[in-house]
């Protein structure tokens, strides 16, 4: 045993042999660095996950309905915001590279560029959303009995995300420098505020009113404009590494703007594969009608908290890799990136234990509609098998991106995401009438198929010769 131990954890069994350029860090701290910086992405990602989960357990008890009605809007939202979570990626990669080579400078210019370009994209993105929301909604598979409240509900929560937007990017840039705490700040406190509003104006307590749905999307709104605020306090301040108070910085630089391009259009791809993916799989489980797909909903919150953890690990791997990169150290780089992959291992056997052990718990939580629990159980079931594959595919990617191997990333999105998602889960729910349960089997097998794709792209070490 402590044999296995050693070769899955000790730094030097992390890294090929032939990367290894001087005598590696101890165990201590290189787990230590991860999470170090993983902990506060971690812990955003986890509140925010379980902070949805509250949303969807308040908006649950207003019926099925509202459930769907909140839970349409999702695959939309996103799906406007993929050029915004492209220029993230890019941000993120090229400010590790600058922070690795020690240019502060060129890491606040990048700043610069990088909000400039999500204040441009977000303010097209809502008055297109703002412009047509019912066709939107209708195309996205809405359906009469809650379109009206789910045309509500996306109406203001898409003026909330244009503030929100240009505050992901500032945290984006911050993790890149591995400020992940300003980042877990940040969206604590505008959850926070979500919350507490989504109990005031959905039940209408006290002196406010009763707004039901409508109630929880001001709610949200609230909680995105909170976050926005305390992002751009942070970066107003020159005291602070990256800042936009700093002489030389509002000035175009080609070299960054060529990588945040380079990287982020190669993030587009993946986005939009992702998106269409994930759009067309949504549409597929709401023509399943309205119980299926209000089970869909609060099972996609409940696998949101693996996800939350995965993606805290896959922050720290994006910004480790990039400075290591940056310090021309390719074996820091794979060693911190299957640390961290080890770490999410360990949190995803509790995770999966607890799915395995309270499925039925898990249920009654979000919803008292017996059809719903009992539609729900088998699908956590699934969730617990996911919890493995998913968790480290996410943290691989994570890695690959913070290579500015955003390429190959977009191709596994393609081929898992794009492709192998939706028809398996289509041919599953309709020929072979395994209805919810078949969508979630195809999105099992879309997961497996980018940790398979994702692990021999990682294992064969190209990416660390990737110039940014």
């Amino acid at each position: 045993m402590p044999g296995i131990i050693k070769k899955w954890f000790y730094p030097e069994h992390l890294v090929k042999k032939e990367l290894i350029e001087a005598p590696l860090p101890g165990a201590s701290s290189v787990y230590g660095r991860c999470l170090k910086m993983a902990w506060p992405a971690a812990v955003e990602s986890v509140f925010i996950a379980l902070m949805g989960l509250i949303d969807t357990i308040m908006v649950g008890r207003l019926g099925s309905g509202a459930i769907s009605a909140v839970g349409i809007t999702t695959q939309p939202k996103f799906l406007f915001m993929a050029l915004i979570f492209a220029l993230n990626v890019g941000v993120t990669a090229v400010i590790a590279r600058l922070k690795g080579e020690k240019d502060n400078i060129a890491c606040r210019r990048t700043l610069v560029i990088g909000v400039g370009l999500s204040l441009s994209i977000s303010a097209v993105m809502t008055v297109i959303a703002l412009s047509f929301p019912r066709q939107i909604l209708i195309f996205a598979g809405a359906q009469e009995s809650f379109v009206d409240d789910a045309e509500s509900y996306f109406r203001i929560i898409m003026i909330g995300q244009f503030f929100n937007c240009i505050g992901t990017t500032i945290n984006a840039a911050q993790r890149g420098i591995g400020k992940t705490k300003i980042a877990m700040y940040t969206n604590t406190i505008a959850n926070i505020v979500n919350v507490i509003f989504n109990y005031l104006l959905i039940n209408g307590i006290g002196s406010f009113p009763r707004l039901g749905v409508k109630g929880a999307a001001i709610a949200t709104m609230m909680g995105s404009i909170v976050s926005f605020l305390i992002s751009v306090i942070v970066v107003l301040n020159k005291k602070n590494e990256i800042s936009l108070i700093c002489k030389n910085i509002f000035r175009f630089d080609k070299r960054i703007t060529a990588g945040i391009i380079k990287i982020g259009s190669s993030g587009l791809v993946e986005q939009v594969f992702m998106r269409i993916g994930f759009f067309t799989f949504a549409t597929l489980v709401a023509h399943l009608g309205k119980v299926p797909f209000a089970t869909h909903q609060i099972c996609m919150n409940i696998i949101s908290v693996s996800f939350a953890f995965a993606d805290g690990f896959s922050v720290a791997a994006t910004g480790l890799v990039g400075q290591s990169l940056g310090e021309r150290r390719k074996d820091f780089a794979m060693m911190y990136a299957r640390a961290c992959q080890r770490c999410i291992f360990l949190i995803s056997i509790v995770l999966t234990v607890i799915f395995f052990l309270t499925p039925k718990q898990l249920m009654v939580l979000f919803t008292d509609e017996k059809e719903v629990i009992e539609l729900g159980i088998p699908i956590i079931y699934i969730i617990a098998v996911t919890c493995f594959v998913q968790t480290s595919q996410v943290v691989l990617a994570g890695a690959l991106r913070g290579a500015g191997d955003s390429r190959f990333t977009a191709m596994t999105a393609l081929i898992g995401t794009t492709l192998i998602r939706p028809v398996v889960s289509w041919v599953l729910c309709h020929p072979l009438g395994l209805g919810l349960i078949g969508a979630w089997i195809g999105l099992f097998a879309d997961q497996f198929i980018r940790l398979i794709m994702n692990f021999i792209r990682f294992s064969g070490g190209k990416w660390t010769n990737i110039k940014v």
